[in-house]
């Protein structure tokens, strides 16, 4: 079996993940969620209105609509990640980015000449994340 086929099981093994269900129906349950949706809509609306205020040299910027526009997108915002659909899809994509990050970190690991069945799961909390001055990870 070749590198490709075997990177194609591990999809279909990850697609048979509980993380990786649960990340998709949150995803979809968000999706069929009005109120959130229409929160969503709401801020980005808020959002492109602060944009364009933005993009105006400061002269012509409106101050008070630009302090306005700020305190309703933290507000609606604030919304937003209180709803209960939110805070589970963000419990679910907090769930598949670790186990992502977990099967990169032992591929490129084993990239690097390490025991593909003995290296961590993820990179050792004392490395300070730069490789410039690193010895290697063991």
């Amino acid at each position: 079996m070749t590198v490709i086929e075997l990177t194609r099981e591990l999809g279909r093994a990850l697609q048979c993940d509980d993380r990786y269900i649960a990340y998709n129906l949150a995803k979809q349950t968000n999706d069929q969620d009005t109120q959130l949706q229409n929160l969503i809509g709401e801020f980005n609306i808020v959002r492109m209105k602060y944009s364009q205020q933005m993009q105006k040299n400061e002269a012509e910027q409106d101050k008070e609509l630009m302090k306005k526009l700020d305190e309703d997108m933290r507000e609606i915002y604030g919304k937003i990640m209180k709803n209960e659909n939110m805070v589970r899809f963000n419990d679910a994509k907090d769930a598949m980015d670790k186990l992502l990050n977990s099967i990169n970190f032992i591929i490129t690991m084993s990239a690097n000449g390490e025991d593909p069945m003995t290296c961590p799961e993820e990179q050792p909390s004392s490395c300070g994340g730069s490789c410039a001055t690193c010895g290697g990870c063991h």
